[in-house]
């Protein structure tokens, strides 16, 4: 039998929250689904039961989603969140994407277009119009071509500046607790990631866009 997955519609209208349920039902062989119709109620299902995914509305009577969207990923750091809504994408989807949501589809999107979105946060985690993919891959470059550092994890950028002070493989893996080909196969991320070839060229780098 397969994994139930669980959705929890947001939206203060319950005709929306029905017709995306049915819209479920064609597209999930197995799924749970619980309602709510204000920030208030979301919050508080989010704080009582587990959920696979999240559809909510941008605006509610009590308030606007992007307020509530920081505190349901910490409250619940691998639920996916999909932002169905009536205001216009060119406007306010990198607003939600950037505040921690999965995706983002307008309620006037064709059925076909809604299932296809259902179907991208189940087996891919997100799902962005073409126009918001595009604005995505553009803020991408610019983030990269202002500071390529950026790119970096955390944790990438923790080793990459541990090699610009100096440090070898096995000197990261003691300091960091890492085993050393652990830290070998991060150095190779940081090396496709910055598109160089040599500790030299990585150290330049890091000292043109970060203080050592």
């Amino acid at each position: 039998m397969n994994k139930s997955i669980k959705f929890l519609l947001g939206d203060d209208h319950n005709i929306v929250r029905q017709g995306l349920q049915l819209i479920i039902g064609d597209v999930v062989e197995n799924s749970e689904i619980i309602h709510a119709s204000s920030l208030e109620k979301i919050l508080s299902q989010i704080k009582s039961t587990s959920f696979d995914i999240a559809i909510l509305d941008a605006q509610f009577p009590d308030g606007n989603s992007l307020s509530i969207i920081a505190e349901i990923k910490r409250l619940q750091p691998n639920i996916k969140i999909l932002i169905f809504t009536s205001f216009e994408e060119e406007n306010y989807a990198i607003k939600f994407i950037n505040e921690g949501a999965d995706g983002f589809l307008n309620k006037l999107s064709e059925e076909n277009e809604i299932q296809n979105a259902l179907q991208e946060m189940i087996e891919k985690g997100s799902s962005f119009p073409p126009f918001t993919k595009k604005m995505l891959q553009l803020s991408d470059e610019h983030i990269a071509l202002l500071n390529p550092l950026n790119q970096l994890t955390e944790r990438e950028l923790e080793i990459a500046l541990l090699y610009a002070k100096g440090f070898g493989n096995l000197e990261i893996a003691n300091y960091l607790s890492l085993r050393q080909n652990t830290v070998s196969t991060f150095k190779k991320r940081i090396f496709d990631k910055l598109k160089v070839e040599s500790f030299v060229d990585l150290i330049d780098l890091v000292r043109t866009h970060h203080d050592l």
